[in-house]
């Protein structure tokens, strides 16, 4: 594991739940281990995704809205990918998006 490149998944995901929540609204961050492997999720409580966009937010220069460079959600897939994981997007029930990633547990961990 790259504990660097991992850290910078989580600096990703949590600044767009930053940039696109309403400034009050709690950023959620929660893992757990299933099975072999740990969930993470960075959820917020902004507008959510279109639902076409879900995967598309992932893809190197998207916008899904104003700003930044469109790069920082391709970087956390490629990150997420070269370790052995998957990462996906949902909107949440009540509001705002839930971002997931899950990454195989080394044996014995």
């Amino acid at each position: 594991m790259d504990a660097i490149l991992l850290e910078q998944v989580f600096v990703n995901l949590i600044e767009n739940a930053l940039l696109h929540a309403p400034g009050s609204a709690p950023i959620e961050i929660s893992a757990r281990r299933v099975g072999d492997s740990v969930t993470v999720e960075v959820a917020d409580r902004g507008p959510g995704l279109p639902p076409g966009d879900l995967e598309r937010v992932f893809e190197k220069f998207y916008h899904g809205a104003p700003g930044g460079a469109g790069l920082g959600l391709a970087i956390c897939r490629a990150v997420v990918q070269a370790h052995g994981g998957s990462i996906s997007a949902a909107n949440r029930e009540g509001g705002g998006a839930v971002f997931r990633f899950t990454l195989p547990l080394k044996e014995g961990a």
